[in-house]
């Protein structure tokens, strides 16, 4: 079923007729603004306001707001504002692109991705413990992703160059960088233990590398302070939607900018995290006690617990390193009856399993502190938890250094064993994240909802088979290079013996994957042809219908015409296919990955080994074995050229930048070293700028969000004091705040939550077209008395062919140029005369608003 028929308007656009008395407010004879909030790709200042002079007075490079020159000091004229609203644009773009090295974040793609696993959570109805259940469960994939990306550096470093390659005079000798760890030159480094301890500086370069990243994007990002909720004290609960008084006058100093903190042992009252604070549906009918999730205080203020993950994610992958060099020495000593340094292996490993222990614990203990403003670090955690485990690193460090004269490296490093685990524990905490998914989705069921319930599951195992693939391939591209002409585990004629089986199997799993893609990919495509031929005649009643109106025009059907706008249309229900791609993508990958542990674990020999005299299944197996590890060279190369072009081109940026707007809109609840969170800056800026405009002069303001931008426009609202949002209106347009967001994130974009932001603004108004991609219904309900949130589809192209009105053909625009349909005035017109007028705070006493550093145009 299209959207257009889950719309149960007639086919003519609605008529946009003036709101009844009994609905509308006296027109406000105080100021107008429509605050202008870009979406996906984003655009300049001069596009969104139309005009080439503009000026930035307020902000900085990330993200400011602009006007028109002429509209600088619009509000000191008492003539200005009444008939139309001033222009202002709110441009974030920056938030998400600018430098192009920034595309390296794609590389961490699965972090990012196992940290939209938790916000897929479904609603909780009553059940505390099952979401919180559910939040330590992702918590710990998110974990095993961290430590599964250092110990695939630790087998890159350790294993493949500095025990085989380094360890083998003919690798070794054929790459000059490599000759002086090679046991030939009996130099100092050419001990196992010394080549170990120095090639896992890698490995730690690389989690200090993450710890920075997530570390100064934490300071950027996760430190911005709302206006509601910044007075909060510590324990105090955050303010109900009625208690919200205006705080936008608070001094945003009115909690120390400081780190606070307190100590693990003294915040037991704070065990209550935002799993199991999720918000708990009422009965039906009645309004919730206390603000949506997405309106709570803490919500965009979530310092205290990255800077816990971070710790623990941190401390884990120092650990994981630690681990891998005290191994390889203890297996040794203990093989060689080195009484004193046996010792001292065993009571290395029994620190570092207690270094294990304390990470799971932190882990456990907490999520997010939503209710209130919790501006507070745990110093146990932040600070002791990775200083400890550079102390292990450092011990670890000079037990392995330690001198061993008979020590020789022989074989592979013993790491199947260690990968199989990780694999084996990620099937295991997916399939409990499932089924905690169907429970909770058994409580709250709504036929909109992706996958049933159980897209955060699907998505945590995408997550899982990204690392896993892209470990895989890593690791067996590298053997591939340092083997020269050999195939690592097959001819048994190279250098070295290669990567653990594992990997192989998993770099082996790229190419099947593909092949089986395939198959929905043909029959999406055959869906939208046939969805071409099926929509065409209702496109030409449609259009006919509407142009019979004008005796001017003469109807005249074009097929190339009509084929163009239903291809248009078929395309953009092919979204709507998504859940069902994800199922199978996902559902395929944990398949092929627990064939992949069970065929490493059961022949314990490589793919192409393991089918030796199979015929045809032993080329596929060869050919899949030898693409897997050139695909995924090949993907890092499309992945870094791709994201560089999206970040510095705008109409790639629109292509593919929903996906990453999407995965970076949440805050990092799971994953500390997932790309930055742009909403926790961009939120608290569009609420401070609603909350000091309306106080101060007393007007009334629109804000108006289109696509991704009308996601952060619903936010900013929730955010607002009551008294705030009784002067706020909100129009959106190609917006995804169902389409996408309610289906994929019930818990806080569901009918509920939705419901409720109809219910705390004074009007809203959303548009949408047949043939935007993105963009869609809301499907509220109408209220009684009340206009619809949805209005009619808007036709698209505008007028179907040449006429006298429109002599030249009308572009389909689907996801674009909202504001040049005539309706998207008229609308905004009706919802500033649905607003009551307000008296400001200090009349006619408005403040200019401060310019950027220079206060220059910027057009």
């Amino acid at each position: 079923m299209t959207r257009a028929a889950m719309w149960p308007s007639p086919p003519a656009r609605e008529r946009v007729t003036p709101v009844s008395s009994a609905m509308s407010a006296p027109k406000s004879e105080g100021p107008a603004l429509e605050l202008l909030v870009h979406g996906v790709g984003g655009a300049s200042p001069q596009e969104i306001l139309g005009d080439p002079r503009t000026v930035r007075v307020s902000g900085d490079e990330k993200a400011a707001i602009f006007r028109r020159c002429d509209d600088e000091k619009a509000e000191r004229d008492p003539e200005r504002g009444r008939d139309q609203p001033i222009p202002e644009a709110y441009c974030w773009s920056n938030l998400t692109s600018g430098n192009s090295a920034r595309a390296l974040w794609l590389l961490l793609l699965p972090f990012m991705v196992v940290n939209l696993a938790h916000w897929m959570r479904p609603r909780a109805l009553g059940r505390p413990g099952t979401s919180r259940a559910y939040g330590v469960l992702v918590r710990l994939v998110a974990l095993s992703l961290t430590v599964l990306l250092t110990a695939a550096a630790c087998e890159v470093a350790l294993d493949l160059v500095a025990w085989q390659c380094a360890g083998v005079a003919s690798c070794a000798n054929s790459r000059s960088w490599l000759g002086f760890l090679s046991p030939e030159q009996g130099g100092w480094w050419s001990q196992p233990g010394r080549r170990l301890a120095l090639a896992s500086l890698v490995p730690t370069a690389l989690v200090g590398l993450l710890w920075y990243l997530s570390n100064r994007t934490w300071n950027a990002y996760e430190s911005q302070r709302p206006p509601t909720g910044a007075e909060v004290a510590e324990g105090e609960a955050g303010p109900g939607p009625q208690q919200r008084g205006s705080a936008a006058a608070t001094d945003s100093s009115a909690t120390d900018s400081s780190a606070i903190y307190a100590d693990d042992a003294d915040d037991s009252r704070d065990t209550a995290d935002a799993d199991a604070d999720a918000e708990f549906e009422p009965e039906p009918g009645v309004r919730p006690a206390g603000p949506p999730a997405l309106g709570r205080p803490g919500f965009w203020y979530g310092r205290r617990l990255v800077a816990r993950l971070r710790a623990a994610h941190t401390a884990v992958g120092l650990l994981t390193v630690s681990a891998a060099i005290t191994g390889a020495a203890a297996r040794h000593d203990r093989a060689a009856d080195s009484v004193l340094l046996t010792i001292c292996g065993w009571v290395l490993e029994t620190l570092l399993a207690l270094g294990f222990l304390a990470v799971l614990a932190v882990v456990f203990r907490r999520g997010r502190s939503e209710r209130r403003f919790d501006a507070r670090l745990d110093r146990i955690a932040v600070r002791r938890l990775p200083a400890a485990a550079i102390a292990l690193w450092v011990l670890a460090l000079l037990y392995a250094g330690w001198p061993r004269p008979d020590w020789v490296s022989r074989g592979a490093l013993p790491g199947d064993a260690a990968f199989r685990l990780i694999a084996l524990t990620q099937v295991v905490l997916v399939v409990a994240l499932a089924v905690t998914a169907v429970v909770l989705q058994r409580q709250a069921r709504h036929p909109r909802t992706a996958l049933r319930g159980v897209a955060g599951p699907a998505v945590a195992m995408l997550a899982c088979a990204l690392g896993g693939v892209m470990t895989g391939g890593v690791a067996q591209r590298v053997a591939d290079w340092l083997d020269g002409p050999g195939t690592p585990g097959m001819d048994g004629q190279g250098n070295i013996p290669g990567p653990p089986v594992l990997l192989s199997w998993q770099a082996s799993v790229i190419p099947v994957l593909l092949l089986v893609l395939i198959v929905p990919a043909v029959v999406l495509a055959v869906r939208v042809l046939l969805a071409t031929r099926r929509l065409g005649p209702g496109v030409e009643a449609e259009y006919e219908a509407r142009e019979r109106t004008r005796p001017s025009d003469v109807w005249r059907p074009d097929r190339v015409r009509t084929r163009r706008i239903a291809g248009a249309r078929a395309r953009a229900d092919l979204t709507d296919a998504a859940p069902r791609m994800v199922g199978i993508i996902a559902g395929t990958t944990l398949v092929l990955g627990v064939g992949a542990v069970l065929g490493a674990w059961i022949s314990g020999a490589v793919p192409g080994r393991a089918f030796a005299g199979g015929g045809w299944a032993e080329s596929f197996a060869e050919a899949a074995q030898a693409l897997g590890s050139w695909l995924v060279g090949f993907g890092f190369i499309l992945f870094v050229t791709w994201g560089r072009r999206a970040y510095r081109d705008a109409s790639a940026r629109r292509t593919i930048g929903i996906l990453w707007d999407v995965g970076t809109f949440w805050p990092r609840a799971a994953h500390p070293f997932a790309p930055p969170c742009y909403a926790e800056r961009a939120v608290p800026d569009l609420t401070w700028r609603m909350c000091t405009w309306t106080e101060q002069t007393g007007g009334r303001l629109v804000i108006s969000g289109h696509s991704q931008g009308s996601v952060l426009a619903a936010a900013a609202v929730w955010q607002l004091p009551a008294a705030t949002r009784s002067q706020v209106a909100l129009l959106t347009y190609g917006s995804p705040l169902e389409r996408l967001y309610g289906r994929w994130f019930p818990a806080y974009f569901g009918p509920g939550a939705l419901g409720d932001l109809r219910g705390e603004v004074k009007g809203w108004r959303n548009l949408w077209r047949p043939t935007d991609p993105i963009g869609g219904p809301v499907l509220l309900p109408p209220e009684t008395g009340q206009r619809p949130v949805d209005g009619a589809p808007l036709h698209d192209p505008v007028v179907y062919g040449r006429s006298r009105s429109h002599p030249l053909p009308e572009p389909i625009r689907g996801h674009s140029d909202y504001q040049a349909d005539p309706v998207f005035t008229a609308e905004r017109q009706q919802l500033l005369e649905r607003l009551l007028p307000a008296i400001p705070s200090q009349p006619h006493s408005y403040e200019e608003p401060a310019q950027g550093s220079s206060g220059r145009s910027s057009g």
